[in-house]
């Protein structure tokens, strides 16, 4: 791995690259935002977007998300990958957002977790995104970003890439952190053609030196 001094200037170099990242869900509450998050799960943002506006204007809280018969739900988000799982589960997230939380999203992780279709991912988006709490949330692209560049083990399970990370980055950073390395992966260092030609960090990138080396054989 390399060490928490080159892990920053890896970042640094990113932060130059996207000083605009953030999230790219579109809500207008922590509610939206939680229900948005709950529903990106193995799904893009893109698709999201485009399924949340509707189902947004029928239900905009957990008391009218609550009240919705479940095939409403169902039908609104049917473009979105798992839609009838995820139709269950924002539904009861907002029946117990009602019953436990006086309709209120929470702001602790354990709280956040434990409703329905929330693993620590979401809860770490919701945390940032929604409450401005320091959280790193890893999802595919902060993950193969940060064993690409070697800043987790290989073999790290994703706890484990959340705790390295967290160990190497500034408290204060990792909202910021979390988006940057989001773009960077979903727009530089993609899964299956990443721009190491082009990339300010190939010198430090022993991933992406082997790439360019398999290319010039």
């Amino acid at each position: 791995m390399i060490s928490k001094e080159k892990t920053m200037t890896a970042l640094e170099k990113m932060y130059e690259m996207f000083p605009e990242a953030e999230g790219e869900l579109v809500s207008d509450s922590p509610f939206q935002l939680l229900i948005a998050v709950i529903l990106s799960a193995q799904a893009t943002d893109v698709s999201v977007n485009k399924a949340t506006p509707a189902l947004f204007e029928a239900f905009p809280t957990p008391e009218k998300m609550a009240e919705a018969p479940l095939e409403e739900i169902t039908d609104k988000i049917r473009t979105i990958g798992l839609y009838r799982n995820k139709a269950k589960n924002v539904k009861a997230c907002a029946e117990q957002l009602l019953e436990r939380f006086n309709g209120e999203v929470p702001q602790t992780r354990e709280d956040l977790v434990s409703l329905p279709g929330v693993g620590r991912k979401t809860a770490n988006v919701v945390m940032g995104d929604a409450f401005g709490i320091p959280a790193i949330a890893v999802d595919t692209h902060v993950e193969r970003v940060s064993k690409r560049l070697r800043i987790c083990k290989l073999k790290a399970n994703v706890s484990e890439v959340e705790e390295t990370l967290m160990r190497k980055v500034p408290e204060e950073l990792w909202i910021k952190t979390h988006h940057t390395m989001i773009f960077f992966g979903r727009y530089h260092c993609t899964a299956r053609a990443p721009k190491c030609d082009v990339c300010p960090l190939l010198d430090m990138c022993q991933d992406g030196k082997e790439r360019m080396k398999e290319k010039t054989k």
